[in-house]
């Protein structure tokens, strides 16, 4: 037997089969929820359950680790009774189309020692409509699949740009880095995820990346840019060394061009001649904004960076609904074998 979900505030029904995942059944019946990894682990998909059961059969996921206990994962939950859930929808994206495409390599650029920038063309005549943020799939011969955010912004789609980060034993970043040639034809799925620009507000943004978590936030910044948002944006680039800043002279020609951006590299494990700030990305927040209740915040990078960083903003007062995240991890499995 179905259950029945109704959404608020927007009141809208979808249903769910009993073995069906909210987010899954959400999707298909083109209701714009929101998400990010899927796997449970970044917290973009977290509803308030007003009403009703629901239940993990792949157990707890880690996102709900310090929620209110009216918490719910919709990527992992699935019904056991009707529901009603407080969420904030994104009509816009209910309107996507995902679409299975080859793609050819156009290009192939080592940015620094562990991160590659995939330039990726389709087919002619082909264009991806989608959204600053969002992210595509490899759909890999062994039948896995890989994600990555694109880099660019979508009013400058002639290529879709992504950054690989090189993981050791990775089988997928390892034949990018070492035997993945230029014009090598692949297989891509999107776009993909519910981590997108609101241009719509008018809060000032603060973005915050970890890593290769830079290149959703390029995207987001480029059409921010190009959109004329005037309100004030901030970056902060977390990484390890000054030698994972893989691309720091966009940043500051963005600080150039445009009064109204700023932004923050941080070093966790800094050079003996770096100067400017150090330790963790959302501590060096906290310090320069210890008032967060009227910003937009978008993180994006590795699961314990995004977990702390949500903790430490959402106990300085930023409420739920104004913080947005990308989390994904670095997996060492998988093929990269063309397609």
């Amino acid at each position: 037997m179905n259950f029945s979900v109704r959404t608020e505030p927007a009141g809208k029904h979808f249903e769910v089969a009993p073995d069906q995942t909210l987010l899954e059944a959400g999707l298909q019946q083109r209701i714009g929820l929101p998400y990010g990894c899927r796997q449970g682990t970044c917290g973009s998909c977290t509803a308030q359950l007003l009403a009703g059961e629901v239940r993990y059969p792949q157990g707890r996921p880690p996102a709900l680790e310090g929620q209110p206990p009216d918490s719910c994962l919709t990527c992992r939950a699935v019904a056991a009774s009707d529901l009603v859930l407080r969420v904030a929808e994104l009509d816009r994206l209910a309107d996507v189309e995902v679409r299975t495409l080859p793609c050819r390599v156009a290009e192939k650029t080592r940015l620094n020692h562990d991160v590659m920038r995939l330039r990726l063309k389709l087919p002619e005549g082909q264009r991806l409509p989608y959204r600053a943020g969002q992210y595509i799939e490899f759909m890999l011969r062994d039948g896995s699949r890989r994600a990555f955010s694109i880099a660019n912004p979508p009013h400058d789609d002639e290529l879709l740009e992504l950054h690989i980060r090189r993981v050791p034993g990775g089988r997928f970043s390892e034949e990018v880095f070492e035997s993945l040639a230029e014009r090598s034809i692949l297989r891509i799925r999107g776009p993909l995820g519910t981590f997108v620009l609101r241009e719509e507000s008018l809060r000032p943004l603060l973005l915050i990346g970890g890593g290769t978590g830079f290149a959703p936030l390029k995207a987001m910044l480029e059409q921010a840019f190009h959109c004329g948002i005037e309100r004030p944006i901030t970056l902060y680039w977390g990484v390890r060394s000054r030698s994972d800043l893989y691309l720091p002279e966009l940043p500051a020609r963005w600080a150039e061009q445009h009064p109204q951006f700023h932004w923050v590299p941080v070093l966790s494990e800094p050079d003996a001649d770096w100067t400017g700030r150090t330790g963790w990305v959302h501590e060096a927040v906290l310090a320069d904004q210890p008032a967060l209740a009227d910003h937009d915040v978008y993180l994006s990078g590795p699961p314990p960076m995004v977990e702390a960083g949500r903790a430490a903003f959402e106990a300085a007062g930023l409420r739920v609904d104004h913080l947005f995240s990308d989390a994904f991890e670095y997996s060492a499995t998988g093929s990269a074998s063309v397609l």
